[in-house]
């Protein structure tokens, strides 16, 4: 018994089964022909049983509420990509963490850019405590017009320190994990966001960034009136 797939099961009702009961579909052991394990090989076929019992094997300790909205954007994430490794659901688990609770939230964006559309446009709406807005703004480029997007409605002006991309995984359909450093009033933070669009992932990393801005403003706040 050879090859990559060996003990490795990615159907949703094969996964649960292995999870209740590995001799439901294996004879014999892992370990009797010299591998080390069965491997949950995870998949858009892949159910919330399996999916949760790979957040344990990631080190994940999650509410039913967050596993539910993890799981959400896993299914979103496998029905774009033919492999979903485990660095993608770090990725898209730590994201949706780090965003759960943000004041100004990502609803949707639109971008248009490349040789017919000049300059490159972005069309974004935010979720400011609770409020939706919408702007339509055009840049130098791409990631510039959702920037001054996002900008536009907000009441921040901060600096781009560094704006960094890099593939989580190989291959042409791997997300993006995008670094934004932002400074303002002498206070630096760093965002980060991920996702297999890098337009998005560049929205999420730059609003990240302002969330954090927004709560070292908060802490400033107090002691500047104490003051």
């Amino acid at each position: 018994i050879v090859g990559a797939n060996a003990f490795a099961h990615e159907s949703g009702i094969h996964q649960d089964g292995m999870l209740k009961n590995a001799q439901t579909y294996e004879i014999m052991t892992p370990e009797s022909v010299g591998l080390t394990e069965s491997k949950l090989v995870m998949g858009k076929h892949s159910g919330r049983h399996a999916f949760r019992q790979k957040l344990t094997e990631l080190g994940y300790d999650l509410g039913d509420n967050a596993i539910q909205d993890a799981f959400k954007r896993f299914k979103n994430l496998a029905d774009l990509k033919k492999d979903v490794f485990d660095e993608d659901i770090v990725a898209l688990v730590d994201d949706a963490v780090v965003r759960s609770n943000d004041t100004i939230q990502l609803v949707s964006l639109e971008v248009l850019c490349g040789t017919e559309h000049q300059p490159p446009r972005a069309t974004l709406s935010l979720s400011i405590d609770g409020d939706e807005v919408r702007a339509d703004t055009t840049g130098d480029g791409p990631v510039d017009a959702i920037f001054q997007a996002i900008k536009d409605l907000t009441s921040q002006r901060p600096h781009l320190q560094l704006y960094q991309v890099h593939a989580v995984t190989h291959g042409t359909d791997a997300q993006a994990e995008v670094t934004v450093r932002l400074e303002e009033n002498g206070k630096t933070v760093n965002g980060q966001g991920a996702d297999t669009d890098t337009m998005v992932a560049s929205a999420r990393a730059y609003i990240n960034a302002l969330n954090k801005l927004l709560i070292k403003r908060e802490k400033t706040a107090p002691a500047a009136l104490s003051a």
